[in-house]
């Protein structure tokens, strides 16, 4: 009974729900998963994997981290598959300190490689994370901790920032500016766009979702709906980077139309440290 009613409660309220064996095995199936994520952060058993931001010309500028947890039963799960528990369960913020940290230690490593030394990496931030008090003395101490470049990190932040404490987050960004940290908003238009806060944020980028670009050349929305990102970002004094290109097609659409940087499968799968060297020097030739 108590299953069938946070299932009509979730459905809206004011609806009835009956109870189905398989609410039963949802719950314990999610139960178990929690434990073996609360099990992986105490091991610190994540992996980060890069994939390579590129300019006009498909010259690397840079990778954003993307995280895997290393299951020793299942091998590498992606990130879809624990997030959004991990958003749920509030366990994201021990999962993000350990993904800036692991970030900034890689950045330190390619300071000191004249083939990665310029690239900018880009770590994506949970709402959760980004509002822990300590989030500004926690990017600090990473970067200081490891010695890496503070211009060289880019945190990537979600839309949904801008839904509560919007001075805060002002305040945060403007601190972490200060160290040199540059700022992009990460799936811009999938949620809550407010052109009042947007012009008022101390940003360096804006993301065109994945979303927009996969149906770009069939949906003519989608396109309108890139197209306007681009001009406002320029209207901003932003650079515009879309993700998710997979095809020359794509890539050369919004090219045309502005956009300044892409990543996705047509430049780079994400790839693990030790590979991304090769890859970036295959880039450049």
């Amino acid at each position: 009974a108590d299953l069938a009613m946070y299932q009509a409660k979730e459905a809206g309220r004011n609806t009835v729900r009956f109870f189905d064996p398989a609410m039963q095995a949802a719950v314990d199936s999610r139960s178990a998963l929690e434990d073996r994520l609360r099990r992986a952060i105490k091991r610190e058993s994540f992996v980060l994997h890069y994939q390579v931001q590129v300019d006009r010309e498909a010259r690397p500028t840079g990778v954003e981290a993307l995280i895997r947890w290393h299951d020793p039963d299942q091998g590498l799960i992606p990130p879809n598959d624990f997030i959004p528990l991990a958003e749920e369960t509030g366990l994201i913020v021990e999962i993000g300190r350990w993904a800036l940290a692991a970030a900034c230690a890689q950045l330190a490593r390619w300071q000191r490689d004249p083939g990665t030394a310029g690239l900018i990496l880009a770590v994506n931030v949970s709402a959760k994370q980004f509002r822990q008090e300590d989030f500004v003395a926690t990017v600090r101490g990473a970067l200081e901790d490891w010695g890496a470049d503070p211009t060289r990190l880019k945190l990537e932040l979600t839309e949904s920032l801008l839904l509560h404490e919007v001075e805060a987050t002002i305040a945060k960004m403007d601190a972490l500016r200060q160290l040199g940290v540059r700022f992009s908003l990460d799936d811009f238009g999938t949620g809550y766009s407010s052109l009042t806060y947007l012009k008022r944020l101390p940003l360096d980028q804006l993301k065109i979702d994945r979303s927009f670009v996969l149906d770009i050349l069939t949906d003519a929305n989608d396109a309108a709906i890139a197209r306007a990102v681009i001009a406002l970002g320029r209207s901003l004094g932003l650079t515009v980077i879309a993700e998710g290109v997979e095809t020359v097609a794509q890539w050369d659409l919004l090219r045309r139309e502005g956009c300044d940087q892409a990543q996705g499968f047509l430049f780079s799968r994400p790839l693990p440290a030790d590979e991304l060297g090769t890859h970036l020097a295959q880039l450049d030739q």
